[in-house]
This record gives C-alpha cells, structure tokens and sequence, in this order.
C-alpha cells in the first residue's frame, strides 16, 4: 500500500525564515511595479471572463510554491489590472498609495489585530483617535470635532459608509424622546443635492427611510445646491406632516466637483432642527493647504463631517475620515454589548470602543497607514504635492478655456476639470473611448445639464506635467483625427 503521507505530499505552508524570503520577492515585485506602472495600458484590455477561464476549475489539494503564485501574478492576474497607480489614470478619482502607507499595511497585517474594542487592542484605538485629532487640525475643522469634548473622528471603510452612519445617527437623534412619541418613525425626510454621491439614496434604502423620503434638491449653473429650494422643500414637508431630520451638503460633488453653500445651508439646518453632514469625499484634503480652505467655510454649522484620504492624501484605501460633534447620537445608534464583549474597560467609559461608531463589529489597524503617511510626507510636503495637482489642472482648464476645439462645462477652482467637445456629445464620447482605447491614458465622463462631460481627475500620486501634456495631446489628436475621419 501507498504511503498516505507520501501521496499527499506538497508545499508546506511557510516557515518564518521562508517567509521571510518571500516577504522581499514581494517587495521586490511591488517596487518594480510602482518603478514601471507607467509602461502597462492604464485600463485593462481584457474580455468578461478572461481572468477566470485561466484559473483552475478547484482549488489545489496539495500546496504551491510561492514563485508559481507570483508567476500566476504576472501571467494571470496583471492583465486584468487597470492601473489606479499610473501617473496617466485621470478617471474617476485619485486612490493613491505611497511607500508609507504600503509599509504600515504590511505591519498591520502582520499584527493583524481585532480593533472592536478598546480592551482587544489598545494601541489601535488611542493611535486612531490620536489621528482623527490630528486631521481635525490639518484640515481647519471646529474643534467640536476633536475628541476633547462630546465629539470625535473614526475611519471607516468608504464615505458611503460614513454617510450611512451620519443618516443613522440623524435618524437616532430625530427618533429618540418627544419626536418619536409624536409618530415621525416612518416620515422623516432627507435632503441632498441632486448631484451629490449615489451612496445618500443608498444609504436612505438601508435605514429604512426609502427613496421617496429622499429630496434631491436642484442645483444652480455652477451644480452646487440652491439653499431657497431646500428651505421651500423642508416647509413643503412639514406641512405635509413629515419629519426633515437630515440634509447632506457636498464639498465636491462627484460629477463637477461642485460645492455647496454650507452657510447657508446651515442656517436652513439650525432653524429647522435639521441634521447636516458634510460629505467632502475628495475635495477634503486640499484644506491641508490653508489658501484652499475656503471650501470648508460654514462647516462650524455641521454635525458631522467625512472625507477620503483614500483618495488625494496619499494613503492606501480604505481610510475614510468621520466626524461627529456629538458621538453619543452615532454610538446610540450603533451599539450593542453582548455579554461576551464585557469588559472592565468598556465599563468605565474611559475608552472608546470604535466597534460602535460604525456598520461592523470587525476592524483593521487603518490608522497606521495614516500615521506613517503623516509623519513621513509632514504637512509641508502634503501641502505641496496638493498645491502641484491643483496648479496642473488649472493649467489644464487654461489650455481648454484657449482651445477652438473644446470648452469647459464648469469652473471648478480645484483638481477636477469637466469639459467636453464643442460639437457635441457624439464626438465628445468618441474622443474618450479612442484614448482610453490608447491605453496611454484613462478618463471618464458624467452628465453635466444632461450633456455628455469628460472629467479630468488629477491628483495621482506620481502624475507630474509631462503626463497631463501627454494628455492634452492625445485629446487633440483624437479630436483632429475624428473630424478627419468622422466615424472611423
């Protein structure tokens, strides 16, 4: 008879010394592809499918070496990669990373600890609670936002996350005492402009408040949200005998990067006893840079606060920043302690468990990433690199503004550029599908006064002039070629 053993024999999973080894062929590959991410085609090439029909059809009963695994990288898996870290990826929005970042994820996955509680680790909880505070003063924020007092910061997984746990805490806030005795479970309203994150109304589905609770306010030419058609709505509703319980205004909307008026907003917020959260997604970090701070003008009126910086701040996604002036409203609404969760610490109420000021019980040690980025970029050098992708795409807007070809469909004062073709929609689609198809650049588009709008996102980590030239280039030479050709 065959030895059971021996005919089972494979790969045995790794020893420390031998993941240590692997650890710096990891490395190695992740450095030679940040060194030569600009030479792959930013979007991937491949058909539906493509990727799976090369794996095997069950999974192995028997080990692999790890060199056959990072081989399968290369063969199997890079083709199906659009390249978010190409300095030539200007679509949707920057999700950088840097060295700092990609060093403090390893380290947290090495710890890989469960932060739910205070007591479960509590270097992850004062570390990001540290750092919260840390942003608030980065970014200019009300104090009220700051652990010191009633309020205080937490990373979440993504702003629509965040923008869920606003609606909650509004909803908690809204239905707790005399308001609930009164009936307004079931009626109460939400605002938002009609241009802000698709993650409202998805939110309102979650919470149980619906679609037909969600007021999507008009905008104005500049697709920012006209606070006298708010104020109109809300006394529309209350006259209805509905409940409005909570507004989200936009710093940056996701289609043009519009902002909202928040002081005005705000005062319609305090006179009716309405919650407002900020949704400041990208646009949040250029506050880093105090000449850019005049987007967070009237924030003092909010009750919550989120941006991403996931996304222009240079640090490894997921990181979503939330604040709350009052994190009892958030906590109420999200907490629960099973007996198994008990624990000295929770119960003197010295401590934050960070378990309850979000969706998941579970939590990664996010906030090294942050802290490592903080430290090692420093707020000048933040500041800078912002101040470069902001002056690029206004230098950008400038060669649009100049052009007979194209023109702009807003003026946006920051790092996102809407324009399209001047002869229309057709064309304007066809110039983007033909230098996406180039795989030298990727670009994406919106509706913008229901046009069709090309969105220049600039803000990677590594793009510098030469690629937004780059850029601008192969747009005229689309444009050129399909005037010529038209159709072809």
């Amino acid at each position: 008879m065959p030895d059971k053993t021996e005919e089972h024999a494979g790969i045995t999973p790794m020893d420390l010394e031998e993941f240590r080894n692997n650890a710096h062929k990891a490395i190695d590959w992740v450095v030679d592809y940040l060194g030569n991410v600009e030479s792959y085609p930013v979007l991937s090439r491949v058909s539906p499918g493509e990727i799976r029909s090369q794996l095997p059809a069950h999974p192995p009963v028997t080990g692999e070496s790890f060199d056959s695994i990072l081989k399968d990288i290369d063969e199997i898996i890079m083709p199906g990669i659009t390249h978010w870290q190409s300095p030539d990826f200007f679509a949707y929005f920057p999700c950088n990373s840097s060295p700092p970042g990609i060093l403090a994820d390893i380290l947290a996955s090495g710890l890989n600890v469960q932060g739910m509680l205070w007591a479960t680790s509590p270097a992850c909880t004062e570390l990001e609670t540290h750092m919260m505070d840390w942003l608030v003063e980065m970014i200019g924020l009300p104090d009220k936002f700051t652990s010191h007092g009633s309020g205080g910061g937490v990373i979440q997984h993504s702003g629509s996350d965040a923008n869920l746990c606003a609606l909650l805490a509004a909803r908690e806030k809204k239905t707790t005492g005399q308001s609930n005795q009164n009936g307004c479970t079931g009626k109460l309203v939400a605002y938002t402009s009609a241009h802000a994150h698709s993650s409202i109304e998805k939110a309102c589905m979650i919470a149980g408040i619906g679609r037909d609770n969600l007021r999507l306010i008009e905008v104005d030419d500049q697709f920012a949200m006209c606070p006298e058609v708010l104020d109109l709505q809300i006394r529309q509703d209350l006259d209805q005998g509905l409940f409005p319980f909570f507004i989200c205004a936009c710093i940056g909307t996701t289609s043009s990067l519009a902002i909202d008026p928040i002081e005005e907003i705000g005062k319609i917020a305090a006179k009716y006893g309405v919650w407002l959260h900020i949704d400041a997604a990208m646009a949040g970090t250029a506050a880093i840079c105090p000449e850019f701070r005049f987007i967070n003008a009237g924030v003092e009126c909010s009750d919550s606060y989120t941006f991403n910086p996931h996304k222009w701040m240079f640090t490894n996604f997921d990181c979503t920043a939330f604040f709350v002036a009052d994190r009892a409203a958030l906590i109420n609404a999200l907490s629960i302690l099973p007996e198994y969760l008990r624990n000295e610490a929770t119960e003197s109420g010295a401590v934050f468990d960070y378990r309850d000021w979000h969706i998941p019980m579970g939590r990664r040690f996010r906030a090294l990433k942050l802290w490592f980025v903080i430290r090692q970029f420093g707020i000048e050098e933040l500041q800078q690199r912002i101040r470069q992708h902001i002056a690029l795409a206004q230098e950008f807007k400038n060669w649009v503004s100049e052009s007979s070809e194209f023109e702009l469909a807003v003026n946006a004062p920051l790092n996102l550029i809407c324009f399209r073709h001047r002869d229309g929609d057709e064309i304007t689609e066809q110039i983007m599908q033909r230098v996406n198809n180039s795989g030298e650049m990727y670009i994406t588009h919106t509706r913008l006064q229901d046009r069709f709008i090309l969105r220049m996102s600039i803000g990677q980590s590594r793009t510098e002039r030469r690629h937004v030239k780059n850029a601008w280039q192969l747009l005229l030479k689309a444009s050129k070629e399909l005037a010529e050709n038209p159709g072809v």
